[in-house]
């Protein structure tokens, strides 16, 4: 792909043959579509050059993610499914999760084994699909504002997880929903955040999350942690980054693993 395309003129030059030059010359008159058909291959080379370096065409999603300039942490929690369940085993048995797009989440958790899903939409929802549609007739997934206490007992699911929510959260609100989700969690809270820098809603999805997203670095999401009276799960974590490695996997948001309320 990097090579130059080859100059035909520069070549007859080279060789010298005046009588070829001549004749290609005669060619390329009773051809006008010649040069249109090199503009043509140019673009081709120019359009393949630039997906190859993008990831080719429906290849790596980070890289089409960072071509948009739209990060989502809900599709990060689908992707990293196989290592959350080796990183906490039993507790996938009882799942929720909290955020946008959540049907898709809990529709590929409840494909997996003996594990039973539920999801707060946090957001309205938008041209639901019949799956999702379905999800919230049967009360699996509901649509609740996260800024108030979600009508959850206390450690009713052995792990909670959350993404593209907290992000938009100020703290005034983040003081009380994060608390919140910890205590429904009996063996713990995994958060799916994004990078500083990372650009996240984009002007049409503004009146939708109603804010735009405070991207924090990890140290202000520790000690944010510690202040709340949440420990990080040295466990979880271990078992996380050894799964993480054996299948090659780097996730393009944070991943938070918390230990629950004692």
């Amino acid at each position: 792909m990097s090579r130059r395309p080859v100059n035909p003129s520069r070549r007859i030059a080279d060789n010298g043959s005046a009588p070829f030059a001549n004749s290609l010359h005669q060619k390329s008159r009773s051809s006008p579509l010649l040069s249109v058909g090199l503009v043509v291959v140019g673009a081709l080379l120019l359009i393949g050059y630039s997906y190859s370096h993008s990831g080719g065409f429906g290849g790596n999603i980070e890289a089409v993610s960072k071509m948009e300039g739209d990060y989502s942490c809900t599709s990060e929690v689908q992707r990293a499914i196989p290592m959350l369940s080796k990183a906490y085993g039993d507790s996938m048995h009882k799942v929720l999760h909290v955020g946008p797009d959540t049907c898709s989440v809990i529709s590929k958790l409840l494909k997996e084994e003996d594990t039973e899903a539920w999801g707060v939409e946090p957001y309205d929802l938008e041209d639901p699909d019949s799956t999702c549609k379905s999800l919230v007739r049967k009360g699996i997934v509901r649509v609740a504002d996260i800024k108030f206490s979600l009508p959850y007992r206390a450690k009713s699911f052995s792990l909670v997880i959350v993404s593209d929510a907290l992000d938009y959260l100020s703290p005034r609100y983040l003081n009380k929903t994060l608390p919140d989700l910890a205590r429904m969690a009996v063996d713990g809270l995994v958060i799916f955040a994004g990078y500083p820098g990372q650009q996240r809603a984009k002007g049409a999805e503004l009146s939708k999350f109603g804010r735009p997203a405070k991207l924090r670095s990890s140290s202000w999401w520790i000690r944010y942690f510690v202040q709340t009276g949440l420990e990080e799960n040295e466990t979880a974590i271990k078992k996380f980054e050894q799964a993480a490695a054996k299948r090659s996997y780097k996730p393009s948001c944070q991943v938070f693993h918390l230990s629950a309320y004692r």
